[in-house]
């Protein structure tokens, strides 16, 4: 029994920092980035080594014949780390969620620097095209087509039953189906284009700025404003900020290349792929649901704007909250 007190002095701290991480796994509550206590760190990816480390003590104190004062808290932290260590995997519908709620936001915002040099190079020229374009709407055959503004023009006719298709696509469902290739096609062209050092992204982003913005601007320029910002307002949210996110990723991969830091080029070129995979998920995800919205909802020519305007607006905001929030106070919290 002499033994026994130097052994619960040194090895207390060590089982109540278990006991604490246990309990906040338990309640399934947000863990913070880091528990220490005298013996280091608890958390998610040393968790099995502590739990294997608790089990020898157990063993260790049972064979000294320690009081149970020791041994039983000693063996109901075992069940407890037992039941942690070989519980069932969440379901793979929670995990989607979990995604979707914390970690894609939490992703963006751990590469912001890229996020807000795509926000910069796809919204200047946008704003600065549906400017420019109301001050001189010639420019708009220097960068289109005639037919294409003609068919355009045709789109957002205010006397158009649906919104933003041609009159003979009358089903929602294959508007739906066009609108996902289309979309998504232009996300993985904009992250992939990251892997020409950064360039290629830097060009498609500047691209579609512009192209999006003649659009914007000679529609608005020819007296067709109304029937395209009514059409565009509510799934522009998910659509344009996820081809911002693209457009970050894809600088991401290309500055992974550029500037590996201390890494070396192959490796830093895989964490940055790693990060860009994940975030092209949440882009499609983002498309997809853009997608629904503008088939569905957006070329309803008969929705009125005391609606339509309300629900944009709220869109917009719940986008941009998602994503300054999202996944703040989770288990790997920012």
């Amino acid at each position: 029994m002499r033994k026994q007190e130097p052994f619960v002095a040194r090895h207390q701290p060590e089982w109540d920092a278990l006991s604490s991480w246990l309990a906040r796994r338990e309640a399934d509550a947000p863990l913070r980035r880091q528990e220490r206590d005298a013996d280091g760190v608890v958390n998610d990816a040393n968790f099995p080594s502590r739990y294997r480390r608790v089990c020898q003590q157990l063993a260790l104190a049972q064979q000294r014949g320690y009081s149970p004062n020791v041994v039983e808290p000693l063996r109901a932290l075992v069940e407890r780390g037992h039941r942690q260590l070989y519980r069932a995997p969440p379901p793979r519908w929670r995990m989607v969620i979990d995604f979707v709620v914390a970690d894609f936001p939490r992703l963006v915002r751990k590469h912001s620097g890229c996020m807000a040099l795509s926000a910069a190079l796809f919204f200047a020229p946008l704003l600065g095209m549906i400017g420019l374009l109301q001050v001189r709407p010639d420019v708009a055959y220097l960068v289109f087509e005639p037919q294409m503004l003609a068919g355009m023009e045709a789109m957002y006719d205010p006397a158009a039953e649906h919104f933003g298709r041609e009159r003979q696509s009358d089903s929602d469902f294959a508007m739906f189906g066009y609108y996902v290739m289309n979309n998504i096609s232009i996300g993985f062209r904009t992250f992939a284009s990251g892997l020409l050092f950064g360039v290629g992204a830097l060009y498609v982003v500047v691209f579609n700025g512009v192209m999006i913005g003649g659009v914007a601007g000679h529609l608005t320029a020819v007296g067709f404003g109304s029937t395209f910002w009514r059409f565009v307002m509510t799934h522009g949210a998910p659509e344009l900020i996820a081809i911002v996110i693209a457009g970050g990723a894809g600088l991401r991969i290309g500055l992974s290349l550029i500037a590996p830091g201390r890494l070396r080029r192959r490796d830093a070129l895989i964490d940055a792929g790693r990060d860009g995979a994940k975030l092209s998920l949440g882009v499609f995800v983002m498309l997809l649901f853009a997608a629904f919205v503008e088939a569905f909802w957006s070329s309803k020519s008969g929705m009125p704007d005391a609606l339509r305007f309300p629900v944009a607006a709220l869109l917009w905001l719940g986008i941009l909250w998602w994503l300054w929030r999202g996944g703040r106070g989770a288990r790997h919290a920012d």
